[in-house]
């Protein structure tokens, strides 16, 4: 739940909590749900580790009237055709390799989310429900629910803030453990893993401050541009380490020609790395992107990990984004 969704977003660094406004805003911040003018479909896949993990996702959202809008979308980010060999040698030593099947270990999440148009000129709010399913093949599976919330304001000068809360309640998956299963694992190796793992996984609140603004230059061409303070309530690797929180900053922008072809790029995880050598070094990850949209229908692709700033290999990513109204024309 935390990689992200739609090529345009992942192009500009995921610097789009103030600006995101169509179907893909129930995972950004669902109060940009508010901007569906009718209703939206978005699709989007992406293949992690040289094609090993699979990560899709597919979203609806749809205006339910002036004030209020309603999305739904579900994200599986899996790996497929995993051998399991637990089997391959008896209890007397014997090999056969009949005995290795196969299984898989996927996570999934399932949002429903709703928007609402405040009172305030400019202010919309939304929150989104989660139900988390994790499993791995039949050795363990987990059930997980939680809410984020959702803020966006817009000035009459087209500056745009938004800030989304995820897991504002805690975020707790509950593990469900085959026993006899995870022996068969752990008895490969005498005297080791011989206890159970945890069954309770926890999700700490996080919050995403944003700003953007988009500029037009003689009514043909724009610039979006994009900032974002992510921050998690705890000691991690990010570039500002306080005591009580760790701010992670993303810069993403947008240059856009007749509101028809796209050209994005962004920068952020910055992070500050110790080296073999104790010393430490500040990384980050720059992404690229490109998108295209005619009549209702836009097609994004993004470049994520390049440069080798990040120990996961580059990503393409591509997303479909479509606008049903057009089929009502």
């Amino acid at each position: 739940m935390s990689i992200g969704v739609d090529a345009a977003a992942l192009g500009m660094s995921n610097a789009v909590t103030a600006s995101s406004g169509d179907v893909n805003s129930g995972y950004w911040n669902p109060a940009g749900l508010m901007e569906v003018k009718d209703s939206e479909l978005a699709l989007m896949h992406a293949s992690y580790f040289a094609n090993i993990a699979q990560y899709d996702y597919a979203a609806y959202a749809m205006n339910i009237d002036d004030r209020s809008a309603l999305g739904i979308s579900a994200i599986r980010f899996g790996v497929d055709d995993i051998l399991n060999t637990t089997q391959l040698i008896d209890s007397e030593g014997n090999i056969d390799y009949n005995r290795i099947s196969l299984f898989s270990t996927a996570d999934y999440g399932f949002t429903v989310s709703y928007a609402r148009m405040a009172k305030l000129d400019g202010f919309n709010w939304g929150v989104s429900a989660k139900v988390i399913r994790r499993v791995i093949g039949d050795f363990a599976n987990s059930w997980g629910f939680g809410f984020d919330l959702g803020f966006q304001y817009k000035s009459q000068s087209n500056w745009k803030v938004g800030l989304m809360l995820r897991d504002i309640t805690t975020t707790y998956n509950v593990w469900t453990i085959d026993e006899e299963a995870f022996e068969a694992i752990s008895g490969a190796i005498p005297g080791q893993n011989q206890e159970l793992p945890e069954t309770t996984e926890i999700t700490i609140p996080k919050a995403q401050l944003g700003i953007a603004k988009k500029f037009e230059f003689h009514g043909d061409y724009s610039l979006l541009g994009a900032l974002n303070f992510n921050m998690q309530f705890a000691k991690t690797n990010d570039i500002v380490n306080l005591d009580f929180v760790s701010i992670d900053p993303a810069l993403g922008f947008e240059f856009g020609y007749l509101d028809m072809a796209f050209l994005r790029a962004g920068v952020g995880n910055f992070q500050n790395e110790t080296q073999l050598d104790n010393s430490r070094t500040m990384t980050f990850q720059p992404n690229i992107g490109l998108g295209f949209r005619y009549r209702g229908i836009q097609v994004d692709y993004a470049l994520t990990d390049i440069g080798d700033q990040s120990a996961a290999l580059y990503s393409n990513i591509f997303s479909l984004k479509v606008d049903l109204s057009i089929f009502r024309h």
